[in-house]
This record gives structure tokens, sequence and C-alpha cells, in this order.
């Protein structure tokens, strides 16, 4: 299936988020070399940026514009360079009411019209139907078939749903999945969770964001969708720099400005790192105790801390590593030198401090 990276434009429509060309430029680059399908630069038509990233980049992921289903938009896309243009527009009932003031005969004919125009230039076309997972299924069946696009992109605007009503929703399309694109938010704190349950299902695109960077709660993130799709119970097929993901996402996000909690899944600094006795002197014998992977088959790596949380398992391992004898005695003496160091220590570190144990 293919991923559809959109940091570099969901990122921005948070309040007060600015990033410059150069910016934009060197993240695009980091993330093309992980692999994704797709490239989302900007919103053509409202900035000319999208244009300068397009001219100043030459990368193997395609890149992409949204615009809206108007034809000014539209070529305002094709004029910026990008290779695919991203209409989209409101089709659920209360979004085309209060938003568009249009019916669906109306709403057909304008994204119709766009997608020609798009066609007639020779990119290809994506649509995505905003608030499409709060549309009647029937109702994306008849606008879908009315217009000639490659993927047309499901969104969860405004991030209501669950893994349940996903599927629900998707099993309910007449269309081939394959031809659908997922886009999810985290309002609920399950946009990732929604975006495998679509992928599981056989969607063959989803729209994704280093660290869930997005509008409000944010979007389905990349490098969780990445590793949930290559070590959990997914069993989806994709295609990306296994190994370099997590330092080309925390690349990503230092050259956006952007930072991330301690404790974020996969990105915080804490997330690899054990300091409680039970779990250190566990993961001095077998590391799989008390990870679900080991962090360097995505670049990571994991760090065991020892301090004043350290027991006399660990101390015994410690002593047993620097090739000492773990007597009763040695173990007293290393865990008072531990319990008393004003900061933890790293593995080498503790080893070397059990070598001059006496």
């Amino acid at each position: 299936m293919k991923l559809l990276d959109l940091t570099l434009r969901e990122g921005e429509q948070r309040p007060g988020v600015h990033y410059s060309v150069d910016q934009k430029i060197t993240a695009a680059r980091e993330l093309d070399s992980l692999g994704v399908d797709y490239i989302q630069i900007g919103f053509p038509v409202a900035d000319s940026r999208t244009a300068e990233v397009c001219d100043r980049t030459d990368l193997n992921a395609s890149t992409t514009g949204i615009a809206r289903s108007i034809p000014s938009d539209v070529m305002a896309a094709i004029e910026a360079g990008v290779d695919v243009v991203d209409l989209f527009a409101p089709t659920s009932d209360r979004q085309l009411n209060h938003v568009l003031g249009i019916d669906r005969n109306e709403l057909s004919e304008k994204v119709t019209e766009a997608a020609n125009v798009a066609h007639d230039h020779g990119v290809e076309v994506h649509f995505s139907a905003m608030d499409g997972f709060r549309t009647e299924p029937s109702a994306l069946d008849d606008l879908f078939a009315a217009i000639d696009a490659e993927v047309y992109t499901i969104a969860d605007t405004v991030g209501s749903r669950t893994p349940a009503g996903v599927v629900e929703h998707l099993e309910a399309l007449n269309i081939e999945l394959s031809s659908i694109g997922a886009h999810f938010h985290d309002d609920f704190g399950v946009g990732t969770a929604n975006a495998l349950a679509a992928a599981r299902l056989g969607v063959g695109k989803v729209d994704l964001s280093v660290a869930g960077l997005g509008e409000r709660a944010g979007n389905a993130a990349l490098e969780e969708f990445v590793v949930s799709a290559i070590v959990g119970d997914e069993s989806i097929d994709i295609d990306v720099t296994e190994d370099e993901l997590l330092p080309i996402t925390k690349n990503v996000l230092t050259i956006l400005d952007e930072a991330v909690k301690p404790e974020k899944s996969l990105l915080g600094r804490e997330v690899f790192s054990h300091e409680s006795g039970l779990h250190t002197a566990a993961m001095l014998d077998e590391p799989s105790t008390f990870e679900p992977f080991d962090p360097a088959q995505f670049g990571g790596k994991r760090q065991l801390l020892f301090g004043n949380a350290t027991g006399r398992g660990a101390a015994q391992r410690l002593l047993e590593r620097s090739d000492r004898q773990a007597t009763e005695e040695r173990i007293d003496r290393l865990l008072e030198q531990l319990h008393t160091n004003s900061q933890e220590l790293s593995l080498d570190e503790a080893i070397s401090l059990a070598e001059e144990i006496n």
C-alpha cells in the first residue's frame, strides 16, 4: 500500500506555525529518503512556497498540492509543478449545507469539472471527501463513480471515528478498496489505530504525518503506523527504509523546529530508556522482556540507566558483566555508590563502576 506524508501541509495548519521554503525542501528530502510514495507540499493557490519547493527539489516521491474543486485552484496547483492535484470538497450533509450551500448534483458537477481540468493538463488526480466518514456510503459511491480520479480519499475530518466505525463504513462501500485512501485526525486519540484498521481492510493509501503533526489533536502518526505495520499484528505490506525510520523522522522534526514530549511514543527521548530495578535486571539478560521490539530495527537505541532505582539483581549482573564475583558485600558496595550518585549512569558507565568495586 502507498503512504502519503502530509507533515509539511498539516503541520502548518496549526495556529502560529510557519515553515520556510528551505525547511520544507530539506524535510521533503528526508521524507523522500524514507521511501514514502507521496509528499504533500502545501496549498498552491494560497501559498507561492509550493511552487518554489517543487522547483528546487527532485524527489522520487510524487509531490501533491491540495486544491478546492474549482478550476482556478487546479491551475494554481498545476502551475506550481506538483505531480498530483489533490482536490477536496465537503461531502457530508451537514458540511454541504453549512460550508458550500449546494446539493449533491452541484457538488458532483463541480468536482468533475475540476478533475477534468487537471487531467487535461496531464497530472494525476486524487479526490478527498471532507467529512467522508460522516457521509452515507451510498452517496460516496455515487460521487466517486462520477469523478475520474486515481485515488478517492475518505477523510475523518473531525476525528470522530473509532476503528470499528472505520471498518463498518469502508465495508459498506461498493468501490474497490484498493482505489480508496484514508485520512484520519486524532481527536479521540485513535488516529493511528483507525489508519491501521483501514489498511488492514485493504485501502490503497493512507495519509500520515511525522509525530502526528496536524491541526487540533493532529493526524495519524507516520512512525507509529510504520512500526505497527511491520512488527504489530496488522500484516500490512509497506515499503520504507525501515532501519532509518526513527533517525529520519527525528531529523524532520529538528528541521521544522518541532519538539516532542519526552514520553512521545517512538520519538520521545525516554521511550527506550529503562531504570526500574526489575526492568534493567531482566533486560541485561534478555532485552525483549520489557521491549516490544529491538529499537535498532528502526534505527533507535535503547538506554539502560542505573542509579537510585537499581536493585540487587541488576547490581549482580553488572558485577558479572565486569568479570567480578558477585558477592553480597560487592553488591552492597555497588548499590551504595549507585544510590548516592548524583545522576544515572549508562550501561557502560555502570560496568566501569562495577569493575572498581573491591
